[in-house]
């Protein structure tokens, strides 16, 4: 059975762009594959704490050496990326907040990324343990130039997720994006079609 992970990140519950396309993306999935299995982390809603210096402290500490409290000060990480590497395929939704990802994405992020967990370093290179994995991201922007346009050089939402993903190990990756959300609507409504389409096709 494949497993879908979907992780929504945007502080927005209703008229949410990136959710509107990840919502659409699940259906179409869901139509597709009957018997998937869809698993949805919302981080936005119930928020991951950031990482403290306990959790630190256990990230950098051999497993033999744990202590009852860093076990449980890494317990969180233990389930999140337990939950990440049992996924088949990612789908991840965040706007973009002043030029990259939500800080809700962020502290997910933070207890994702942990050495010999999702990737390993040998001293000179690293590699991810994330592997044999698709991820499909929704983006969305609230002004036009981004992808593309005059604002492409600020936009650290899409080339950060696009870094961090490959750093884990997982290179199949496909961006639907819209923009002009709040500034343009003719813009907005043209990326909005474009990208329900490109989802549509990818499932079709």
């Amino acid at each position: 059975m494949t497993k879908l992970l979907r992780i929504d990140a945007s502080s927005r519950r209703h008229s949410s762009h990136s959710r509107e396309l990840s919502d659409y993306f699940e259906k179409l999935w869901r139509e597709k594959y009957p018997d998937s299995q869809v698993v949805v982390r919302d981080v936005a809603k119930e928020q991951i704490p950031h990482i403290s210096d306990e959790t630190i402290v256990g990230f950098y500490t051999s497993p033999d050496k744990f202590t009852p409290q860093l076990k449980a000060v890494t317990a969180l990480s233990d389930t999140l990326i337990a939950e990440l590497k049992s996924a088949d395929v990612l789908l991840i939704g965040a706007p973009i907040y002043n030029f990259s990802v939500p800080s809700a994405l962020k502290a997910y992020i933070d207890h994702i990324v942990r050495a010999n967990y999702t990737f390993a370093y040998d001293g000179t290179q690293f590699t991810g343990l994330v592997s044999n994995k698709r991820a499909f991201v929704c983006l969305a922007y609230g002004a036009s130039g981004y992808t593309g346009g005059s604002l492409q050089p600020f936009d650290y939402l899409r080339s950060y997720l696009n870094l961090l993903l490959n750093f884990l190990g997982i290179n199949d990756i496909t961006f639907f994006s819209v923009e002009g959300t709040t500034t343009d609507p003719l813009s907005f409504e043209s990326t909005r079609q474009k990208a329900l389409a490109e989802i549509k096709q990818t499932l079709s």
